[in-house]
């Protein structure tokens, strides 16, 4: 028993807590909003607050350091999409190279439910076939004719 619970313990021993010191609640604050703001390059569905990797360990440092430097929050994401890519932000915004990425769920929408309503009127508008006297009597005509022959 002693042993298992030692075990367990241990593992404790590698969770790491970052402890960073603020001259001000509003550098503490900004920090905050930034890494969550900030995507994680090796996890990609994580920000960089809740990401163990050690790229996202490198990217709070840095941005701690900014921080402290009182950089803003624009120079920060600035330096980060420089240095990066668009990919770091979390939420990119919505210029000319990401307006496919922010419209694009609405042009698909749009598209189905054209889609959709073209169809439903089509089948709406599907003209009834007529056939005329002489065309009926010549079918009726074939089909004695076929009756004719399988009972022959």
């Amino acid at each position: 028993m002693f042993l298992v619970v030692g075990l367990l313990c241990s593992t404790l021993a590698f969770a790491r807590v970052e402890v960073h010191e603020f001259d001000t609640p509003e550098q503490e604050a900004r920090y905050s909003k930034l890494i969550k703001e900030l995507r994680c390059l090796v996890c990609q569905n994580q920000n960089i607050a809740d990401s163990n990797a050690e790229l996202a360990v490198d990217l709070r440092r840095k941005t701690y350091e900014m921080v402290r430097q009182d950089k803003s929050e624009d120079e920060i994401t600035g330096y980060m999409v420089e240095r990066y890519g668009k990919f770091v932000q979390y939420d990119p915004p919505l210029d000319l190279e990401t307006v496919l990425l922010w419209s694009g769920p609405f042009l698909i929408l749009l598209i189905g439910v054209t889609l959709l309503i073209r169809t439903i009127q089509r089948r709406r508008s599907n003209p009834t076939v007529t056939v005329d006297a002489d065309r009926l009597k010549a079918a009726a005509a074939l089909l004695e004719t076929e009756r004719d022959t399988r009972k022959s």
